[in-house]
């Protein structure tokens, strides 16, 4: 694929501002790095809080009264008994229990799933999702959507500054909340092994959303090259790298 054709998420125009180094991640044009550097901004994220996009990240929401029961057809994960407001990582097994991808799932209440799926992926989990689940349930992706993560020890206190209430949560619990008008879906959750929170916006307010964050003085941005560092200081599997359909979840230490 081509830097032509490459997708862009919300805050692209946010990244460049900033000074990111670009690169080609999972079909879009993804900061890697920002001036500070990869050192510092894993240092920063462990000391107080990093900001990261991951809006090219899948969402969709699964919804009926059979969505679960149909869900864990796919999964080796409780998926029936997880509570209304929890969150839950599970794995999507192909037939022979290959790793076709590895997800977060939210109960959000009234028969109605949240998944989020990494964005490498997304295309072929949900027509996978689809073609074997997909006339038990209704299948709503959320392309519109941005996806911002904030992470690490001072994540709290600085997400609270704009959204109060949302420290309330514990982890791997989430819910909706308002930002000056926007809606927003938060979980207590996220993928450098330590606290922190990811936030789903709607796409046309998530750059006002991360430049107001950005604004608190513990939180920096951070790239990809950090988050991977970050995931991998904290032993966290990294699809198509540490697990792929050929891997099993009892091969990946993933029992």
């Amino acid at each position: 694929m081509s830097d032509t054709e490459l997708l862009t998420t919300p805050l692209n125009a946010l990244h460049i501002e900033l000074g990111a180094r670009m690169v080609p991640f999972a079909g879009y044009s993804m900061p890697v790095q920002y001036k500070s550097g990869l050192m510092a901004e894993h240092l920063h994220t462990r000391q107080a809080a990093g900001l990261f996009d991951v809006s090219h990240m899948g969402q969709l929401k699964l919804i009926g009264p059979d969505a679960a029961a149909a869900l864990e057809t796919l999964m080796p994960v409780d998926v029936i008994d997880l509570p209304v407001g929890k969150q839950r990582y599970g794995l999507l097994l192909n037939d022979e229990g290959g790793v076709i991808d590895d997800l977060m799932v939210f109960n959000q209440g009234n028969g109605t799933l949240f998944l989020i799926v990494n964005g490498a992926c997304k295309v072929d989990d949900i027509a996978h999702i689809q073609a074997h689940i997909g006339q038990r349930c209704q299948v709503v992706t959320m392309p519109g959507q941005g996806l911002l993560a904030l992470q690490c020890p001072q994540a709290a206190t600085a997400l609270a500054r704009q959204v109060p209430g949302v420290e309330q949560l514990v982890f791997m619990s989430g819910g909706a909340f308002d930002w000056n008008g926007a809606a927003l879906f938060i979980t207590r959750s996220g993928y450098t092994g330590e606290d922190g929170f990811e936030i789903s916006v709607p796409g046309d307010k998530a750059e006002t959303l991360a430049r107001a964050l950005l604004a608190e003085p513990e939180v920096q941005p951070i790239g990809l090259g950090a988050r991977n560092s970050l995931r991998l200081e904290a032993g966290l599997c990294l699809y198509s790298n540490d697990i792929n359909t050929t891997t099993t979840p009892p091969e990946a230490g993933l029992n």
